[in-house]
Order: C-alpha cells, then structure tokens, then sequence
C-alpha cells in the first residue's frame, strides 16, 4: 500500500508525525488531536495518582501523602480530567491526611513520635 493510500485510510507509517493542536487549527481541524487524548490521559492518571496516594496517606506518612494527593488532584482538576469523582476524592483525601496530622500533632502538644516511652 502506498504512502497516499495508508493517509486517505487513516492508517499511520512508520516514523510518522502526528499533527499538533496548532497545525490542527491552521489546518481547519475541528476535532480532537493527539494532544487533546494525551492531555486528558494525563490528566486521568493524576487523579487516580492522587487517590492512590490519598488513601494510604490517612495513617501512614501523611505530613508527605496529604500535601501530594492536594496538589495532584488540583491539577487534574485544573487540567479536565474524565475522572472527576476520583480527582474529588483524592482531593478529599488529601485534606483528610492533613486534618488528622494537624489535630494529633495539636492534641499531642506538638510531638509527632515518641521514641522515649
């Protein structure tokens, strides 16, 4: 099969580019481009990153995890991730983690661990 044949099928070659946005746009492209698919991609695997971090981030290492999961799940948000519910639970989570370090590091009188006892 030919080169003009594979692009009027919509199959790619070999070493092929794909078109960014900006050549979409001058092109007069109105759908979606690779960049778009990819951004949400991303923007998919931060939610779930921040859910997944979130999550052991309640009791172990939460003055790390909570802060992480906050910020990961912002830019999912920022960036339009599919997974909305998943974004907003990391997020959830996140302030959770850091609620809980805040009131045992308060109602211990500002000691994380005791190695003395």
């Amino acid at each position: 099969m030919s080169t003009a044949t594979s692009h009027a099928v919509g199959e790619r070659t070999v070493g092929e580019r794909t078109p960014t946005r900006t050549a979409a746009r001058a092109a007069g492209s109105t759908g979606s481009t690779v960049d778009d698919r990819q951004g949400t991609a991303e923007a998919d695997n931060l939610a779930v990153a921040s859910f997944l971090l979130g999550l052991p981030g309640l009791l172990l290492f939460n003055i790390v995890l909570g802060p992480i999961a906050i910020t990961l799940a912002t830019l999912a948000l920022v960036r339009g991730t599919s997974r909305r519910g998943r974004a907003f639970l990391g997020l959830v989570l996140g302030i959770a983690s850091v609620t809980i370090l805040a009131v045992t590091t308060a109602t211990s009188h500002g000691v994380l661990i005791d190695l003395g006892s």
